[in-house]
């Protein structure tokens, strides 16, 4: 998408992939105003104190405010045209641990951007998703998926009104928070990995190659899409062997609400998703009439891919992600 002359409001700004997003808009665009909306006052001033921020002072804004929160989301949303939805609780042990207050920011927050984005006249919504909505095991995952149908439904919600709607689905973002990777290069020191399964498989994408993908998603969406990339599997075990050949690994079992492999498309979503060179569009309302119809039971997982990844690849894409 052209994000030139664009207002633009990031939820979950000062993460990882908003930061990514935030600085990607401004090498490539010239972006009317960029908003980052988050809960964190210190990793916002963090971020107006960064080199690459700061020069960008100008059509940079910092809202303190939470999802959670529907008056501050309306007023946060005043002028703006494009919402990229980022924020969300997503480690899947806590989540477990706290299971209403996952529901209260992945859920209720969802419904909370939705009419925050409708009432203020909002043109396009984007929401991250997950592997782990499809099919979901974990609370996490569970509460993904509400927030996916939440937003693929909110198009037949605006009724009239010009606002759009759509998600973008895909694996682990190599060496965002929360991913095995930090942890590692954590262990690393010790001189022993812990794997919870020698069979265990993930997908793995950049955090550039995901904000990438989003904006190209901006561009191209017509509203009820889930967007899938085509990105490499590769199994955890080799993962760890590649990063550290030397050390000793330890199978420590999976943890609640863990999967041994994940999956970004199932049997009954391909029945309405369309196959593109590079991407997978599940069309919820059948608005591209273009692409591939999938075959009679395709499914979409971290094992069954067949695009795997090699360790000379991961090093290659690790030395510019961590």
């Amino acid at each position: 998408m052209d994000l030139n002359n664009k207002t633009i409001l990031v939820t979950g700004g000062t993460g990882s992939f908003g930061k990514k997003f935030i600085e990607t808009a401004l090498n490539k665009y010239k972006p009317k105003k960029l908003i980052i909306f988050s809960r964190d006052e210190l990793k916002q001033y963090e971020m107006q104190n960064t080199p690459v921020f700061k020069k960008h002072a100008d059509i940079l804004r910092y809202f303190i405010g939470d999802v959670r929160d529907p008056d501050r989301l309306r007023r946060a949303f005043d002028g703006v045209e494009v919402v990229v939805h980022a924020a969300a609780l997503k480690q899947v042990p806590a989540m477990e641990y706290n299971p209403f207050e996952a529901i209260k920011t992945n859920i209720i927050g969802a419904e909370n951007i939705i009419n925050a984005s409708i009432d203020q006249g909002v043109e396009k919504v984007i929401a991250l998703s997950t592997d782990k909505a499809a099919n979901p095991i974990s609370l996490y995952g569970a509460t993904k998926l509400c927030s996916d149908k939440l937003f693929i439904r909110a198009n037949a919600y605006a009724g009239g009104k010009k606002t759009k709607f759509a998600c973008v689905r895909y694996g682990n973002v190599m060496g965002s928070r929360g991913s095995v990777i930090p942890i590692f290069l954590e262990q690393i020191k010790t001189g022993t990995l812990t794997i919870t399964d020698e069979k265990m498989t993930r997908f793995w994408i950049t955090l550039q190659q995901g904000v990438d993908f989003v904006i190209k998603c901006l561009g191209i969406m017509k509203g009820g899409e889930i967007f899938v990339p085509k990105i490499p599997s590769m199994k955890v075990i080799d993962l760890a062997k590649a990063m550290a050949p030397k050390c000793k690994y330890k199978i420590i079992g999976i943890r609640i609400g863990e999967k041994l492999h994940e999956a970004m498309i199932l049997e009954d979503d391909a029945r309405i998703t369309k196959e593109f060179k590079d991407m997978f569009i599940v069309d919820n309302l059948n608005m591209h009439k273009d692409g591939k119809t999938l075959s009679e039971g395709f499914k979409y997982t971290s094992d069954n891919n067949t695009e795997w990844m090699s360790a000379s690849q991961l090093r290659g894409l690790l030395s510019g992600s961590v």
